[in-house]
């Protein structure tokens, strides 16, 4: 998976990685990390500048929620050619009456990542970390690193080592 570019032991490169990625990193020995062009951190443009599917990558949301006062944010991991159902599985799972994608700007701040690289690594601890079946099933999985100028690839499986994390049956379709 994107064998053209140089893979690294992602936790013997840390300043390849984004601040909060760094400190968790070493729970996922296995992870890879390469550097991009950070014009090409979407998905999309990831996959088609190195004739990748984009089947090979995991994308990370972040999905808010309210009931009354009380609001919980998760952290949802999925492939990328999958939609989290957040109107329906999420809300019902977080039990709140409204869930939405977080705003870009509070998921930024909040996660401590770049846009176009959040990932489940390194998010706050209390922020659970739902991940889709297939993503966890995957042999590798690209992901975000934190930083819109690298990718971490790792087994989907690995991800279960992270604080929060669980598989989600149904999350995405």
């Amino acid at each position: 998976m994107f064998d053209s570019l140089p893979h690294l032991p992602a936790v013997d490169h840390p300043e390849l990685l984004g601040e909060p990625v760094r400190g968790y990193i070493s729970l996922l020995p296995e992870a890879e990390v390469f550097s991009i062009d950070p014009a090409l951190s979407d998905t999309e443009s990831l996959c088609r500048e190195y004739g990748e599917p984009e089947s090979t990558c995991g994308n990370c949301v972040i999905v808010w929620g309210r009931r009354g006062e009380i609001s919980r944010t998760v952290a949802c991991l999925a492939l990328a050619t999958t939609r989290v159902d957040v109107n329906k599985l999420v809300r019902k799972r977080l039990d709140v009456r409204k869930a939405s994608f977080a705003p870009m700007d509070e998921a930024t701040s909040e996660s401590g990542m770049e846009y176009g690289a959040i990932t489940p690594v390194g998010l706050p601890q209390d922020w659970p970390i739902w991940i889709d079946p297939a993503v966890a099933e995957a042999a590798e999985v690209c992901i975000g690193a934190g930083t819109r100028s690298a990718k971490l690839v790792l087994p989907g499986k690995s991800l279960l080592a992270l604080p929060n994390a669980e598989v989600v049956e149904g999350l995405a379709a």
